[in-house]
């Protein structure tokens, strides 16, 4: 990519963020200027009620800007170690695996919390990741991107079930998990965002670390072995960073899907096939999405709110299916 793209993406990333942060603060059952926006963020003696309005929005925004550049990282990753370009993160399993141990640990352990929500979504994540990899890897030719997303698809429809077998006898779980499933940024505070960003630091660190090698994996395994790549271990080190980011924002927020979808295979569109663009162009593009829905959520059920994990889903659906159609999924 040339320079001068370069510079203009990173302006129009910061323009975005900037933007999405100011409507975030300011829309919602009541709207607040932009003005008194700014006022309430810098006027630290500003105690009105519209100050008041303004800061309990902050924690929402600030987590669904991380939650969004989380997702987005993770869909980025499991495109590139799956090589195909319609994997999100439910490819391997790894939102129906949260979901279900998480569910688990509200009707067996009476979980509540964020704290608690997160390693039993962790934990899920990653036994689903290495159950599907496992699975995919059997038979000749290993853990190819077809087998990879075969196996994730049919472990995802089988934890689904249990989710459910779980919680329809069970009318107290069905009333905690419900609100959770949606997927939604409304429930954010700062003690949950403190409990999940070690690991979404982490995650997206070891992904952008990862992106040289992941750049040699898209030329095949056997080219990227001769680059001396040990395919293997950055499979594996690269699903490990998605199932932290996506396990963490899915503890918080509920299963949020189509960010890591639709973000990675626009940013390749627009930054071409180099992972050291997608990546971090997919944590900004995820960022911007997530709160455009929970912005676009709060208008259009005011003066309630639709759950942005609804709203993200309504636009995903119909880009998925086009993707699909247009999309050449290779099995090599």
């Amino acid at each position: 990519m040339k320079h001068s793209k370069v510079i203009k993406l990173l302006i129009g990333s910061l323009i975005s963020i900037a933007l999405c942060i100011l409507a975030s603060l300011a829309f919602g059952a009541r709207y607040v200027d932009f003005n008194e926006v700014l006022n309430a963020l810098f006027n630290r003696d500003n105690a009105s009620l519209t100050a008041l309005v303004v800061r309990e929005r902050i924690p929402r925004t600030v987590f669904s800007i991380i939650a969004g550049a989380s997702l987005g990282v993770s869909g980025a990753l499991m495109q590139a170690i799956t090589r195909n370009p319609i994997a999100d993160p439910s490819v391997l399993g790894v939102n129906t695996g949260a979901s279900l141990f998480v569910v688990s640990g509200i009707a067996f352990f009476h979980i509540n919390t964020a704290g608690q929500y997160i390693w039993f979504a962790l934990a899920g994540a990653a036994v689903t990741a290495i159950f599907v990899y496992g699975i995919g890897s059997l038979g000749s030719g290993g853990a190819t991107p077809i087998k990879l997303a075969l196996a994730g698809a049919a472990t995802s429809a089988a934890l689904s079930s249990l989710v459910s077998a779980i919680i329809l006898p069970r009318t107290d779980v069905m009333n905690s998990y419900r609100f959770w499933q949606v997927g939604s940024v409304s429930g954010a505070t700062w003690e949950g965002i403190a409990t999940v960003l070690p690991f979404l630091i982490v995650g997206i660190v070891i992904g952008v670390l990862s992106t040289p090698a992941l750049n040699a994996l898209a030329l095949g395994d056997d080219v990227a072995t001769g680059l001396g790549v040990r395919t293997g271990v950055i499979r594996i080190i690269s699903a490990l960073a998605g199932v932290l980011l996506c396990g963490a924002t899915t503890a918080l927020a509920g299963p949020i899907g189509f960010v890591g979808l639709m973000i990675p295979h626009t940013m390749r569109l627009i930054c071409g096939p180099n992972m050291r663009y997608i990546v971090p162009m997919s944590a900004v593009g995820g960022a911007v999405l997530l709160t455009v829905s929970d912005i676009i959520g709060r208008l259009i059920g005011n003066p309630g709110e639709l759950e942005a994990g609804i709203v993200t889903a309504f636009f995903g659906a119909p880009i998925l299916i086009i993707i699909a159609m247009r999309a050449k999924v290779r099995s090599i």
